[in-house]
């Protein structure tokens, strides 16, 4: 075989590679991935927080992203969300960059960083503003993303500024200003890993502004006696509403939390899951 057509082979052996589909999270569903699940919920007494439709969680093991593992409880709920959905902000942004829509100015780098790493509202409402409110809803309903759709109950919205003003735009289906389902903010991290938001160089930039998260609780407090964990992660507080999502890379691991409550525990109950739900996925290393 001459080098020319072993060239080719190569060619066309990767093209066929990058062109395997990733499948739906939602008919990735793994029974003993949920039954341990389940059991957690269980062992800390969260049953019932589960059932009365207080606490929604998903844990999606992406260790092989084309065969993903998926369990999930009140998957497709929809809870206010407050700054969890500043990631579907910093989608628009990266958007925008990668159609020439939007330039990478130096404000821009300081605005997503501050907005997600320290959840500043003032630096949010900056890149909202530069983004296009409507552009964004645009974004995130879009056909290319999905994550506000109406056959799962909506997903990830931003409906409002991160400032003392009314909402612009609620959402249709639960009238929320800042919304967010377990499943859809997921969907999110897992897009972001396999390079389905932007292209490979704008998703290193994405993960690094996810990276290095300057507050400490939730998932974020519940796994820092890991060693090695890598999170890339944003988190959300408003009253008795706490959320919490991460993609979590750790040794040949890699999954993706989410939690949103509606109770004045529910950052308590994030940081008592992270390390159990860790392990489920790691078989505590």
């Amino acid at each position: 075989m001459n080098r020319l057509v072993l060239v080719l082979l190569l060619f066309l052996f990767s093209g066929l590679q990058a062109a395997v589909p990733y499948p739906s999270l939602w008919e990735s569903k793994d029974a003993h991935l949920q039954k341990q699940l389940e059991g957690i919920i269980k062992t800390n007494g969260l049953a019932s927080a589960v059932e009365s439709g207080n606490l929604a969680l998903a844990l999606i093991d992406i260790s092989r992203p084309e065969t993903p593992r998926v369990a999930s409880l009140n998957g497709d709920q929809m809870f206010y969300a407050a700054s969890l959905p500043k990631i579907a902000i910093l989608l628009g942004a990266f958007v925008q960059i990668e159609n020439e829509k939007l330039a990478l100015d130096e404000q821009l780098k300081e605005d997503m960083d501050r907005m997600i790493r320290h959840s500043d509202n003032d630096a949010a409402t900056r890149v909202l503003e530069r983004i296009g409110r409507d552009q964004l809803l645009e974004i995130l309903q879009s056909p290319r993303f999905q994550l506000y759709d109406k056959t799962h109950n909506g997903g990830l919205w931003v409906g409002k500024d991160y400032a003392r003003s009314s909402a612009y735009k609620r959402d249709p289906l639960n009238n929320y200003s800042h919304g967010a389902t377990v499943m859809q903010a997921a969907r999110f991290y897992y897009l972001l890993d396999t390079n389905r938001l932007v292209g490979p160089e704008l998703t290193r930039m994405m993960k690094q502004v996810l990276s290095e998260p300057a507050i400490n609780h939730k998932f974020v407090k519940g796994l820092e006696g890991v060693e090695d964990a890598r999170l890339y992660r944003k988190s959300g507080t408003w009253k008795n509403y706490h959320a919490d999502s991460a993609l979590v890379e750790f040794s040949n691991h890699k999954y993706i939390i989410v939690g949103l409550a509606k109770s004045p525990r529910g950052g308590e109950w994030m940081e008592s899951l992270a390390k159990p739900l860790h392990d489920i996925v790691t078989g505590s290393e």
